[in-house]
């Protein structure tokens, strides 16, 4: 579908279109973003684009920054939320730069755009104490089960709190992935980028365990190279990892509701709380930007001042 046709029945200017379909072009094929990004981009720059026509921009470089702050003006009136102000933003910031690089732009009118700072909310997450539950309660589980189903739940969950991985990249991991004696999982994240993120023996030992004694009850020739499977041989779906980690959640008495970012975030919290550093933590998550992972300083400094109001006299 292109984009005059998502736009609606009045076409934008081809002066607009053309830019927009360009970049988007460029970010499927260089960034290797994912079609749940570009379609995110796609969105908020057509609306932008559709504020510049109706205001009688009908070139890119007739945009000014007053058309610009405009539009994010109508956006803010229109009750849209902090964080998805910032994220248009910088879909804007990111095109107007593009085209000013790339010579279709003599400046770029965005340099000067300011976005409302989102309120920076802690993530919730579980204690040390509920992690080690909820482990010990899964291996009990597969236990008592003894099927391969169980095993794999013990293994996911392991690896999931063990290297902070996104649920997408440990779907994506093959049985190659695994590197035994440096202890450590080769991860492709967002952009296909590869990082090397260390696992803890428990965590190495539960995955020996499935591909051992779980994994070959349930491939078949189209499981391929996957590491984790479904019950029907298929490369395990993000939808069933997060419908295990939440089941196994609910049998931790105290735990919030959450899902495998949950785990994600607590693997970040306990590190921290272990004496990480920030930057080390960075780079286990994949992060791009060291801002992005300092979101978890405030999870441990709240905890910090936790402790002192409780224990301490005159607090």
């Amino acid at each position: 579908m292109d984009v005059e046709e998502e736009h609606g029945p009045e076409p934008l200017p081809e002066a607009l279109v053309e830019p927009l379909e360009a970049y988007l072009r460029e970010l499927r094929l260089r960034r290797g973003l994912s079609p749940h990004t570009l379609r995110a981009y796609r969105t908020d720059l057509l609306g932008l684009l559709a504020h510049l026509a109706a205001h009688d921009v009908r070139d890119l470089a007739d945009a000014d920054l007053r058309d610009l702050r405009g539009w994010l003006a109508a956006q803010q009136a229109a009750g849209r939320a902090r964080t998805t102000l910032q994220r248009r933003s910088a879909a804007v910031h990111g095109f107007f730069r593009w085209a000013e690089q790339n010579g279709r732009l003599p400046r770029d009118p965005s340099a000067a755009l300011r976005s409302p700072r989102p309120h920076r909310r802690l993530p919730a997450t579980i204690s040390q104490a509920e992690a080690g539950q909820l482990l010990s309660d899964a291996l009990t589980v597969a236990q008592e089960d003894g099927g391969p189903v169980g095993l794999r739940d013990v293994a996911l969950l392991e690896v999931l709190y063990a290297t902070g991985v996104r649920v997408a990249e440990l779907c994506g991991l093959d049985t190659g992935d695994v590197d035994r004696d440096r202890g450590v999982l080769r991860v492709f994240g967002k952009g296909a980028k590869e990082r090397s993120v260390p696992v803890g023996r428990p965590a190495l030992a539960a995955v020996d365990g499935w591909l051992a004694d779980g994994r070959p009850a349930l491939a078949v020739p189209a499981s391929g190279d996957a590491l984790f499977v479904g019950e029907r041989g298929g490369r395990l779906d993000p939808r069933v990892v997060r419908r295990i980690v939440h089941r196994s959640l609910r049998m931790v008495d105290g735990a919030p509701d959450l899902g495998p970012h949950g785990l994600r975030h607590a693997m970040a919290t306990h590190l921290l709380e272990g004496g990480a550093d920030l930057r080390s933590v960075q780079e286990m998550l994949g992060h791009a930007s060291l801002a992005t992972t300092q979101i978890y300083t405030h999870v441990t400094d709240e905890r910090l001042r936790s402790a002192y109001l409780q224990a301490h006299p005159r607090a």
